[in-house]
């Protein structure tokens, strides 16, 4: 049934459910006031106010139909309770897929304040408890003010699941510090990354000139890394470098090994040893704190972004492979077996992300 409803018969309380996206807005304003409204809001009766609804999709129609001086909207009514209505109208979304954390919103409304269990809601959303529990978690951890910021559009979605989340769960006070910074500023996803990526490195003092003056950051970083990459394309081509410098460590094996001392060679696998275990421990790390990027993984529920997550700590250890000094080659010294420790850093998970595993895969070769 459609029909005309005016302004205060309305109830938006789940208007705070949904990111604002300020263009998106300015384009809804601009088709609403050349061809009027052309499609009917959806709400559902409130059976202790009469006369009253609840908004359950349109509230941005709402908004700009306000903006633009009119009396009454359109409205179509769902002869349904409030909680089943919001499940369906997510169900039925055909724009832009939500973020986690606004799943995370629309799972903590309907727990909070229709009392559903983590079974209920998992059924509800064809999910699994564990991933309902995930959403929830995701909604606690992060500090109010901040998701305030990405409710209003200041922080993109993204950029709080990748940047502030993980600062977050560590400490809540600089999450909402730098956040206040994002917000500020309003730095694109790429510069934003970078400013989470040189902070999560940096030691304390550092952290707070980064925060204090992130513009002067971010042009100092230009001027010694012109049109920089995004922090996950800059990690993958780190690991693609350490590729082609093990290959090209083991061509100079061949032409190095007759003309090495014992004192080199045992230098030689020091080197080796110590590459081998970095990336080791890089593998481990990504696996233990993003598992869901598996390679064979079967969980399609995990919700979290998959691009851009992922560490960007440089391979501070394995430095001296990049020289043209002899002393690197990517293979065993011949006649010099490996320790069991080494032996040990060189099994990578034959699930750990591409890159690595590459590299792990060109230092088993023979020379």
């Amino acid at each position: 049934m459609v029909m005309k409803l005016e302004f205060h018969q309305l109830d938006r309380r789940y208007e705070h459910l949904r990111v604002r996206h300020r263009g998106h807005e300015q384009r809804l304003l601009a088709s609403l006031a050349t061809s009027g409204q052309q499609t009917p809001i959806v709400v559902v009766a409130i059976s202790s106010e009469p006369n009253r609804y609840q908004v359950i999709d349109g509230h941005k129609r709402v908004t700009a139909l306000e903006q633009l001086g009119r009396d009454t909207v359109e409205a179509t009514v769902w002869e349904m309770s409030e909680a089943d209505a919001l499940v369906l109208e997510r169900s039925l979304r055909f724009s832009e897929r939500e973020s986690a954390l606004e799943e995370g919103w629309l799972l903590a409304e309907l727990e909070q304040r229709f009392g559903y269990s983590l079974e209920q809601l998992a059924t509800r959303f064809d999910r699994s408890p564990s991933w309902v529990s995930r959403r929830l978690a995701l909604v606690e951890q992060i500090p109010a003010s901040v998701q305030q910021h990405v409710r209003s559009g200041k922080i993109a979605a993204s950029v709080a699941m990748k940047c502030l989340v993980p600062v977050a769960r560590a400490n809540s006070a600089d999450c909402e510090r730098m956040a206040e910074v994002f917000a500020k500023r309003q730095f694109t996803s790429r510069q934003a990354g970078e400013i989470y990526a040189a902070w999560r490195e940096a030691t304390s003092n550092v952290r707070q000139r980064i925060l204090d003056s992130p513009e002067l950051f971010l042009k100092a970083r230009d001027q010694v890394e012109p049109q920089p990459g995004s922090p996950d394309e800059e990690l993958l081509r780190d690991l693609t470098m350490v590729v082609a410098i093990t290959n090209r460590a083991s061509r100079r094996w061949l032409r190095a090994a007759p003309l090495m001392s014992a004192n080199e060679l045992e230098s030689a696998q020091r080197k080796i040893q110590s590459a081998v275990k970095d990336l080791t421990r890089l593998s481990e790390r990504i696996e233990r704190e993003h598992p869901h990027v598996e390679s064979q993984s079967t969980d399609s529920d995990s919700g979290t972004p998959r691009s851009g997550d992922l560490e960007t700590r440089d391979l501070t250890s394995s430095e001296g492979i990049a020289t043209d000094r002899p002393e690197s080659p990517a293979v065993p010294v011949i006649g010099r077996p490996l320790t069991s420790s080494a032996r040990k850093g060189r099994s990578l998970s034959p699930t750990d992300p591409g890159a690595v595993g590459e590299v792990q895969r060109q230092s088993r070769a023979s020379p």
